[in-house]
C-alpha cells in the first residue's frame, strides 16, 4: 500500500510562489495497492483530485472516493478531474450522509454551480459511508470532533499495513473514536494547520495545533506521523521550519507505511 499525496492543504487553495514547493492543493490522498498499480482508492476530493489523472495515465478512473466531510476543501476538486469525468469512468463517491446524492446536490447545483452530480460522465454511486471493504481494502471510518457537520476519520488497511487518515481533527475533544482509528497504525496522516501559538483559533474551528497532532500520535501509538491540511498562509519556508521537528506531507510525495 502506498498514498500519493495529491493536495496537502485545508481551507483554501495556496496558490503563488511561496507555495510551490509543498504544494497548494486542498486535501485528496489516492491510495495505490502496490508498486505500479493504478489507484482505486481515494480520500476526499479537494482540488487535488484533478491531480489523479497523472496517476492514470489515459485511463479512465475506476474505483471509490471516500469523503471525510463535506467542507469546500475536501469535495470541490470532483468536478474538475477529468479522469472522473468521461464516459467509461466507474465512481463510488462515499459521503457522510444517510442521503449522499441529495446532499452532494444542496452544493452541486445551480446557481452555485452550473450542473448537477448526475450531469457527471460515466457510471456514478452515490453511497453513504460506512466501515467495509472498498477496492479491496479494510476500510473503517467513525465520526471524530470537527466543527461544521459530520466529520469522518479513516482508518485503511491491507496486506499487513495500516494508515489512518484524520485530516481535520480536534484531539483537545477528547474523541475516543478517533484515538480507536489510529491506534497502532503504521502511519497517522493528521491536520497540523495550527502552531502551539494557535491553540484558541485551532479549537475554535475544530482544528489541531502541531503539538496536539504529535500528542495524540503518541497517545494512540501510531508508528508514523506524517501532517497535513496546512494553513494555506504557512509558506514553503514557514514549512521548512516545521519539517525540523516534524514529518509534514508536500504535494507530490509518495508515502509507505
Amino acid at each position: 500500500m502506498r498514498l500519493a499525496m495529491l493536495g496537502v492543504r485545508g481551507s483554501t487553495p495556496a496558490p503563488g510562489s511561496a507555495f510551490t514547493r509543498y504544494g497548494g492543493n486542498t486535501s485528496c490522498v489516492a491510495v495505490l495497492p502496490g508498486d505500479g498499480d493504478a489507484p482505486a482508492l481515494v480520500l476526499d476530493a479537494g482540488t487535488g483530485l484533478r491531480g489523479l489523472g497523472g496517476l492514470l495515465g489515459d485511463a479512465a478512473f475506476h474505483g471509490s472516493i471516500v469523503l471525510t466531510h463535506l467542507h469546500w476543501d475536501h469535495m470541490q476538486g470532483l468536478p474538475f478531474c477529468p479522469a472522473l469525468d468521461r464516459p467509461d469512468a466507474r465512481v463510488d463517491l462515499y459521503l457522510p450522509s444517510p442521503r449522499p446524492l441529495e446532499t452532494l446536490t444542496r452544493v452541486m447545483s445551480p446557481p452555485h454551480f452550473p450542473i448537477t452530480p448526475d450531469g457527471l460522465g460515466g457510471a456514478w454511486r452515490f453511497l453513504t459511508s460506512a466501515s467495509r471493504t472498498i477496492e479491496g481494502f479494510d476500510v473503517t471510518v467513525a465520526e471524530i470532533s470537527h466543527k461544521g457537520g459530520v466529520t469522518l476519520g479513516v482508518r485503511v488497511e491491507r496486506d499487513g499495513r495500516s494508515i489512518a487518515y484524520l485530516p481535520d481533527h480536534c484531539p483537545q475533544a477528547g474523541c475516543e473514536a478517533a484515538a480507536e482509528l489510529a491506534a497502532g497504525v503504521d502511519l497517522l496522516l493528521h491536520d497540523g494547520q495550527f502552531l502551539p501559538g494557535e491553540q484558541a483559533v485551532a479549537d475554535a474551528y475544530g482544528h489541531a495545533t502541531t503539538a496536539d497532532a504529535a500528542a495524540f500520535a503518541a497517545r494512540c501509538g501510531a508508528r508514523r506521523l506524517v501532517l497535513t491540511h496546512h494553513a494555506p498562509t504557512r509558506t514553503d519556508d514557514a514549512l521548512d521550519v516545521l519539517a525540523k521537528e516534524f514529518e509534514v506531507a508536500r504535494e507530490g510525495d509518495v508515502l509507505v507505511p
